[in-house]
């Protein structure tokens, strides 16, 4: 029966003024699931592929995190005046967070490599050889000497407040290439690192930008990624199980439209259904060929390196890939021993991936990274009563100086950027705070740091805040 139209015809409901606003992404989610269409198109709450804000070599990222502080006077940044100062006090006072004796010199000889000549210890051989393809920066520094503000502030970029992480910021930005796989993996053998799941949280961006968390000490594809199979449904009756599901969440969300919570599940089911078609393959290396599996080794780390090479392949835009739990690399004691075990467990993979990736023609468009929190002292720990037990042969942390280093992705590779003072200790020269690194990964995936922005609480917020410039000098 017609009408004549009405004031009330013309007033949204609060669902529907949502929904055209974009501010609903839940119901983008439910209407995948049933099949339906919505007029959501709000790019900031949006996985389809994005191009970024100007062209960039980059479209992807692997980041390898050496969690508890890799020590740079061991691994790429050699100091031979240690040698001569070993046991006795530096002419020069350093602020440590620990109190610290005389210089330790490096158990571990640095050789020149590649055409570069760039110098690397014995504790990377296998990588050595990948020099030419590194932009190394010894020039690093952050603000505070402790795991969980440093791990917060080159994950998240800043010390302590929550703040979306790197991968969650470069996935709201560009988007996924495989609506059947999360956009954002991280990898960490054996349990979390330290401060879990804050290392690769959302915060207050949409919930399908955050990390999907792996546990790859396992080789089972169905340990890795738990129950990607049902033993108890077929595919048919899990699509109706779903279906009315994605009805009642629908009747829920109707009168909770702002529940991030709610939100999150339902965009979590809808993935999971998904990646049971496409997840078991990307996991399972025994597919590739044997040669290949020996190029990266046996290690759980060379696994993971493999798996990560994988997932990019299938349109994953970000994997971080973590050593293990707790922070490894915190080597307070027995420096020697503890970097060269850790050394032996990533050294081949790493190196493996960079090869195998050139060798794919996708080195050229990955941007691969690898850092820790923070770096360690060019002199030893020593006990102190109540708060030290050090045995005087192992490195505290240290934030004013040390070392990352980038590959591929339109960087300079065969280069070294910046310096430490002579002991190894404090940035000195072209320094690099993490901001200006966050910056400077945002511009080789096509992006102005400062642009990138996301509206929240009446304040457009950014990676970098309100810090941070482009380090030309990084770029090829």
């Amino acid at each position: 029966m017609h009408h004549e139209p009405t004031i009330d015809d013309f007033i949204l409901s609060r669902r529907d003024f949502l929904q055209r606003t974009g501010m609903g992404f839940g119901a983008l989610g439910l209407a995948t699931l049933t099949g339906s269409r919505t007029s959501l198109a709000a790019p900031s709450a949006s996985l389809l592929p994005k191009e970024p804000q100007f062209p960039a070599k980059a479209k992807r990222v692997i980041h390898i995190f050496l969690n508890g502080g890799l020590s740079q006077v061991d691994s790429f940044d050699p100091k031979p005046v240690l040698e001569k100062y070993a046991g006795k006090p530096l002419p020069v006072q350093y602020e440590t967070e620990r109190k610290t004796g005389g210089a330790l010199p490096s158990p571990f000889k640095f050789r020149k490599y590649g055409e570069s000549g760039i110098e690397v210890s014995d504790l990377f051989p296998h990588l050595a050889e990948c020099v030419d393809e590194m932009c190394i920066i010894r020039s690093m520094h952050t603000n505070i000497p402790a795991h969980g503000p440093s791990l917060m502030m080159m994950n998240c970029g800043d010390n302590q407040l929550s703040r979306p992480s790197i991968g969650s910021w470069v996935t709201y930005g560009l988007g996924t290439q495989n609506e059947n796989l999360p956009g954002f993996v991280t990898m960490c053998p054996g349990g979390y690192p330290t401060g879990e799941a804050q290392n690769w949280q959302s915060a207050f961006l949409p919930s399908p930008y955050q990390g999907t968390y792996i546990d790859s000490e396992h080789e089972n594809v169905e340990k890795l990624v738990k129950n990607i199979k049902s033993y108890y449904s077929s595919k048919d009756a899990q699509r109706k199980q779903l279906d009315l599901l994605a009805e009642l969440n629908e009747l829920h969300h109707e009168k909770r439209q702002e529940d991030a919570a709610l939100e999150s599940r339902i965009h979590t089911f809808e993935l999971a259904y998904r990646m049971q078609f496409e997840a078991t393959d990307a996991f399972d290396i025994t597919k590739e060929p044997e040669y290949i599996r020996e190029l990266y080794g046996n290690s759980v780390q060379a696994r993971q390196m493999l798996i990560a090479r994988r997932l990019l392949e299938r349109g994953v835009r970000f994997v971080q890939l973590w050593h293990g739990p707790g922070q490894p690399w915190d080597s307070h004691d027995d420096v020697a021993e503890q970097h060269s075990r850790l050394g032996g467990q990533c050294d081949q993979g790493i190196a493996a991936l960079i090869k195998d990736l050139k060798q794919r023609g996708m080195l050229e468009d990955t941007l691969v990274i690898c850092t820790g929190e923070f770096g360690r002292t060019p002199t030893a720990e020593i006990a102190e009563p109540g708060i030290s037990v050090a045995k005087g042969n192992g490195r505290d942390h240290n934030h004013h100086g040390f070392t990352s280093w980038m590959a591929g992705g339109g960087v300079k590779g065969g280069h070294v950027h910046g310096a430490t003072d002579e002991f190894g200790f404090k940035a000195i020269e072209n320094k690099v705070h993490v901001h200006d690194l966050h910056a400077t990964v945002l511009h080789l995936l096509g992006f102005d740091h400062e642009a990138l922005t996301y509206r929240y609480a009446g304040r457009d917020f950014r990676l970098t805040d309100v810090h941070g410039f482009v380090v030309d000098d990084l770029l090829a």
